[in-house]
């Protein structure tokens, strides 16, 4: 079996992509349907306006999301998946329900014995 970091190893890139804390979050909030950004705030419990303004960055930089400003007497911007990142969403589905099948609580640490 090759190894994620060896350079035909296609694992490496794509956790790179979804890698971190929000990345798979967001990108399962956005495949039902395109968001703005104060929606997609508001679906995920937690995060920062400045962490999901990185996140939103590094993922269209990625080609995984889309910007799209929507013109009107205000401006707002909307976001949603590219073809790639729903072929990423049906990945970041399959770990979702992989972790549903296999959660386990985690063991407490044993106490150092002394």
């Amino acid at each position: 079996m090759r190894e994620p970091t060896e350079p035909n190893c296609g694992l490496g890139p794509a956790l790179r992509v979804i890698g971190g804390k929000w990345k798979a979050t967001i990108i399962w909030e956005l495949h039902a349907r395109p968001r703005r950004f104060g929606a997609l705030r508001r679906a995920i419990p937690g995060i920062s306006e400045k962490i999901l303004t990185e996140q939103l960055r590094e993922l269209e930089a990625d080609g995984v999301v889309r910007r799209e400003a929507l013109s009107g007497k205000v401006l707002h911007v909307e976001y949603s998946l590219t073809e790639p990142g729903l072929r990423l969403n049906a990945a970041v589905h399959a770990l979702a329900e992989w972790g549903t099948a296999h959660a386990m609580p985690r063991a407490a640490p044993a106490a150092a014995a002394g």
